[in-house]
């Protein structure tokens, strides 16, 4: 379970290095659809990973499995459509990701009711992949380097008599399966570096002050009242509306709530240091690195020139309130991209903070917790480039002067 995952602080850039307490079990493979190099790549990616890794159980989405299984001669496994079972946070130990920053995002939504979220593995074969780490063609490396992060010493021989966990989902708690695989372990000093991405933690409320359950994909069980997390964003927008939205952003819990400002605007965002990329860099927003834990509030077209983006600390909760003053029925709510059916009405709000991902206690004794354990690549200056840089430079052509080849 990703709970058993223990991670470290690296000397490079304050990254985290992956240690598994045993190899990783059951494995989650999310593509890009309706591509035929991703399909093809995919069948290629997990037939290597089972003929490699044969204690490794490979878990996909219902229609991917239905489209797949009979592709492979090793059974393949799936959560039910309805969602009547466990749900992936509870086997899941690793995530792979083979597509683009959509892809990526979808991925993180199948955890959005998680408070813990295992790695993910993500090879760029998108349109653009600025969060992307690995390309396709290092698949076998990138992820042989995951598969056995931290594991101390050479591998044992198949005749161990290290026990083996025989329940198929109980999570990386027996080191037996190292001892079916070829070739030296990378020792505990060479773990996989992690970029921990912090989330929103996000919640709707009606205008009495009800929690209100979240809606599907996002739904949790049972219609459980309780927030979901986002990795990019939650936008309040206008939508078909021909009308302004009037939306009260408020800092802070009451007793001490103060009032910010009424935003008279297409829309507002509230954005993760990952979303600063996105929606919010399109309206003007700050990029954020995504080891600057805080938030990002960005209005959409405002009416006011002088109503610019504003970063918080991520510990600071918002409050987007609805105000009576809309001339429309309702404001349209999405998270990550994906818009709530039923919008919101004057009176409602929405509740943002950004999520804990470290327990309580003195520097050097917490834990972490929470975020998505994002997998970067290995190599670079001392093993300490900053992608993020290079993606900046190379992606989204940052600074990029006009009539010049350079």
């Amino acid at each position: 379970m990703p709970g058993l995952i223990h991670e470290v602080e690296t000397s490079n850039h304050d990254l985290l290095a992956l240690q598994w307490p045993g190899p990783p079990r059951n494995i989650l493979f999310v593509r890009k659809d309706d591509d035929v190099q991703v399909q093809d790549a995919l069948i290629e990616y997990v037939g290597h990973v089972k003929a490699t890794y044969p204690d490794s159980n490979l878990v996909f989405e219902p229609y991917v499995a239905k489209q797949i299984h009979n592709t492979f001669d090793f059974p393949v496994y799936t959560v039910r459509d309805d969602g009547s079972n466990t749900p992936y946070h509870d086997k899941v130990d690793l995530t792979t990701t083979l597509g683009g920053d959509g892809t990526i995002l979808h991925a993180a939504s199948l955890f959005a009711t998680a408070s813990s979220v295992p790695p993910v593995l993500s090879f760029s074969m998108g349109t653009l992949g600025f969060l992307g780490e690995w390309k396709f063609k290092d698949y076998k490396r990138a992820f042989r380097e995951v598969y056995v992060s931290g594991h101390p010493s050479p591998f044992q021989s198949k005749h161990s008599d290290v026990p083996t966990s025989t329940d198929g989902g109980s999570g990386p708690t027996s080191t037996s399966g190292w001892s079916n695989i070829r070739g030296k372990a990378m020792g505990s000093s060479r773990s996989s570096r992690v970029l921990m991405r912090n989330r929103l933690r996000i919640g709707v409320y009606s205008s009495n002050g009800t929690r209100l359950p979240h809606e599907p994909p996002f739904a949790h069980p049972d219609n459980q009242c309780e927030d979901i997390f986002a990795l990019n964003e939650v936008l309040l927008h206008r939508g078909a509306n021909p009308h302004l939205a009037h939306i009260t952003i408020l800092i802070g819990s009451p007793p001490h709530q103060r009032t910010l400002t009424t935003a008279i605007a297409d829309g507002f965002l509230i954005s993760t240091p990952t979303g600063s990329t996105a929606y919010s860099l399109s309206s003007g927003g700050s990029i954020v690195h995504p080891l600057v834990a805080s938030l990002q509030l960005t209005p959409i077209c405002p009416r006011s020139l002088s109503f610019r983006p504003i970063i918080l600390p991520s510990n600071t909760p918002v409050t987007l309130r609805i105000e009576s003053e809309n001339r429309g029925k309702e404001i349209e709510v999405s998270v990550d991209g994906v818009r709530r059916k039923e919008g919101l009405r004057s009176g409602m709000e929405v509740r943002v903070v950004g999520e804990e991902v470290r327990t309580p206690g003195a520097p050097g004794a917490r834990d972490w917790m929470g975020g998505v354990p994002s997998i970067v690549r290995s190599g670079g200056a001392a093993d300490g480039e900053d992608h993020w840089v290079g993606g900046l430079n190379g992606l989204l052509k940052f600074n990029y002067p006009f009539g010049e080849d350079g």
